[in-house]
This record gives structure tokens, sequence and C-alpha cells, in this order.
């Protein structure tokens, strides 16, 4: 058999994202004891403001209950606001209060120095890869990579 799995570029891409997302959420979860389903609830809420969890779920690419349970914990923690949608009481909506924002802009800057790191280990070849990143996540107009 010639398949190569070392040289699949779908699990090298599936294999790097998770290392990658580990080693950042050591450092969130050492800062401010996130979890990543919540490190990215938060990422997401500072990002677009009022938004449903139905929303966080398709940005994030989490399932909805990971994402509800992550959202109530946050909660409790006092970090995000929570109440039914208006219009369609089906739809939780969440929000960052301002103790969530305050631990964002804090968390920012050691998402910032993270994406340098890695940047600095692309080197030059960074711009490449950012845009052919970019062009994989655009997909096809279809849905598909």
């Amino acid at each position: 058999m010639s398949f190569d799995l070392d040289a699949f570029l779908p699990y090298r891409l599936s294999v790097l994202a998770t290392e990658i997302s580990r080693r950042f959420a050591a450092h969130y979860a050492a800062q401010a004891g996130l979890s990543i389903p919540e490190w990215r609830v938060l990422a997401h809420l500072s990002q677009s403001g009022e938004v449903s969890v139905r929303d966080i779920t398709r940005r994030v690419n989490l399932d909805k209950s990971v994402v509800s349970r992550a959202a109530s914990r946050l909660q409790r923690e006092g970090l995000v606001g929570k109440s039914d949608h208006g219009g369609d009481r089906r739809l939780i909506v969440l929000w960052l209060t301002p103790s969530g924002r305050a631990l964002m802009e804090r968390l920012a800057g050691t998402a910032e120095a993270f994406q340098s790191e890695l940047r600095d280990r692309l080197g030059d070849d960074a711009p490449a890869f950012e845009r052919g990143l970019a062009r994989l996540m655009a997909g096809d107009g279809e849905g598909r990579p």
C-alpha cells in the first residue's frame, strides 16, 4: 500500500491543530483556570459582543452541549452574562461582563505572544503559510475545504 499517513495533509493539520491548541491551553489555564471550550467562548464573545449559543457553536466548532456547559461555568464565575433571546426563547444569548472583558484584555497579550512565537518558528515562511491557511479556511464556496 502506498498511502503514507504521515504525509497526508488533513492528518498533519489535525495533529498540529490539536498540539498547538493544547500548548496554548496550558498558558490560559495557568493564568485564568480556563478550559479550551471556555477560552473559545470568551474569545468569540470578545470579538462579537452579544451572541447566541448557536452562533458560538458554529464559530468555535464545538458541540452545543460543550458550549452550554462552558457558558454556565463562565456565568457562575461572573465572566459571562446569559439570558433568553427576546424573539426566540429557544436561543440563549451570551455577552461578556466587565470582569470577562478585563480577563480577555489580560489574556490578549498572552495570545499575541503565543502567536508571535509561532510566527517566529515559521520564519520567512509565515506569510505564505498564513495565505495558504486562509485559502483552506475559505473553502470552495460549497462548504468544503
